[in-house]
C-alpha cells in the first residue's frame, strides 16, 4: 500500500499557506485539510464570532483538556480513511501536529516552511476576509495575534522544515516552488 502525501504548512498568520492548499487542491486533485476547520465550526454551532482570539481559546481549551495532539489525532484519522493521494495541512502551529504526524506510519509527512516578511502579511490579512475582524485590523492588533498560543510555536517549526516556500512575490513565483514541491515528492 502507497503512502499518502501529507504536506503541512508552517507560516504566520497570511503567510499564503492557505493560497498554497487551494492550489494543490485544484492543480493536483488534493485534499485539504484545515486544523481550523473543527474549530470554526464549533464557533458557528455556539454562535460566537470566528476570530483569532476565540480560535486559540478554543483550541488552547481543547489542548488543556483532551491532550496537546488532540486535533493532530484528529486530523490523521481523517486522512487515513480519505481515498485521496495527497493532503495539504495548511497550518500546522504546534509541536504536537508535527510530531504526531511525522510519526504516523501510513503517511508520508512533510513539513514546509513558508517565509513571508511580516509587513507583507499584515498588508495581506487586511485585505483579505477570513476572519470578521481581519480587515479592520491594526498594525498593533496584528503584532499581538502573533503572540497567541496558537501562533508562538510557528518560527521554530519552519526552522524544522525540510522544505522551505519564499512568498514575497507573485502568485505565479509561489506557484513555480510549489510544483517543484510537488514533483520532488512524487518522485521519491
Amino acid at each position: 500500500m502507497k503512502k499518502k502525501i501529507v504536506i503541512g504548512l508552517a507560516g504566520m498568520i497570511a503567510s499564503g499557506k492557505d493560497t498554497i492548499a487551494d492550489y494543490v487542491k485544484e492543480k493536483y486533485d488534493g485534499q485539504n485539510v484545515s486544523f481550523s476547520q473543527p474549530l470554526r465550526d464549533i464557533l458557528n454551532r455556539i454562535f460566537l464570532p470566528i476570530n483569532r482570539v476565540n480560535l486559540s481559546k478554543l483550541a488552547q481549551s481543547l489542548i488543556d483538556t483532551y491532550g496537546g495532539d488532540v486535533l493532530s489525532h484528529t486530523i490523521t484519522e481523517e486522512i487515513k480513511v480519505d481515498s485521496k493521494e495527497i493532503f495539504i495541512l495548511p497550518n500546522i502551529r504546534r509541536e504536537s501536529d508535527y510530531v504526531c504526524l511525522i510519526n504516523e506510519p501510513l503517511i508520508d509527512f512533510v513539513l514546509v516552511g513558508v517565509n513571508t516578511d511580516v509587513r507583507v502579511c499584515y498588508d495581506r490579512l487586511v485585505q483579505r476576509n477570513q476572519n470578521v475582524d481581519d480587515q479592520t485590523k491594526t498594525w498593533d492588533q496584528f503584532q499581538k495575534d502573533l503572540q497567541l498560543s496558537t501562533e508562538v510555536g510557528i518560527a521554530d517549526l519552519i526552522k524544522k522544515s525540510s522544505y522551505h516556500i519564499n512568498n514575497n512575490g507573485t502568485k505565479e513565483e509561489l506557484f513555480i516552488q510549489v510544483d517543484k514541491l510537488i514533483a520532488e515528492l512524487k518522485a521519491k
